[in-house]
């Protein structure tokens, strides 16, 4: 099984490493950590391995959500690093166009079209909401709301402990 999928399984024992699998995050290599992690606890060689211990040993579960809340600070700098190149990238084009990032731009307005048009099908009864075509366009529109969110967070800082994130960026190597 691939690293991803193994960590999203290994969720279940600790659901904290849910918030780090997500638009804009390095998935794998979080995941990769993850797995090492439970490998640990469990002193097996395979993530399959760590996944059975845990799933027969309750104690496992145990250690390894208490491992995983230690190693927090660690895949928050994993995290932290992916959003700082993030911003010195916006940065830098910026620069080069006169201010503008229209890559960004377009994204941020075809998303706001898409939750418009979606709510539109819906509301006007185009589309009912109930059937498997309506659940869909309900998904699709969550995700395109949540990407706005998420363009605004950065656009702005996250209202979740931005100036401690901005101290533990300030800590790392090279501000990264």
């Amino acid at each position: 099984m691939d690293p991803i999928t193994i960590a999203l399984s290994l969720a279940q024992f600790a659901p904290s490493i849910l918030r780090y699998f997500g638009v804009g995050e390095k998935p794998v290599a979080m995941a990769e950590r993850v797995v090492q992690i439970a490998q640990t606890v469990t002193g097996t060689q395979s993530p399959e391995a760590a996944l059975a211990a845990m799933r027969e040993n309750q104690q496992f579960a145990q250690q390894f959500n208490l491992a995983v809340l230690a190693a927090d600070t660690e895949l928050e700098k994993v995290y932290l690093a992916d959003r700082a190149n993030a911003r010195a990238r916006d940065v830098e084009v910026r620069k080069v166009n006169a201010g503008q990032n229209r890559r960004a731009d377009v994204m941020l307005i075809c998303a706001f079209v898409a939750v418009i048009a979606i709510a539109g099908l819906l509301s006007l009864g185009k589309v009912d909401g109930a059937s498997a075509v309506g659940g869909f366009l309900l998904t699709i529109g969550g995700m395109f709301a949540r990407n706005i969110g998420t363009a605004f967070d950065f656009e702005f800082g996250s209202s979740r402990g931005s100036k401690e994130k901005d101290g533990l960026i300030a800590q790392m190597p090279n501000g990264r």
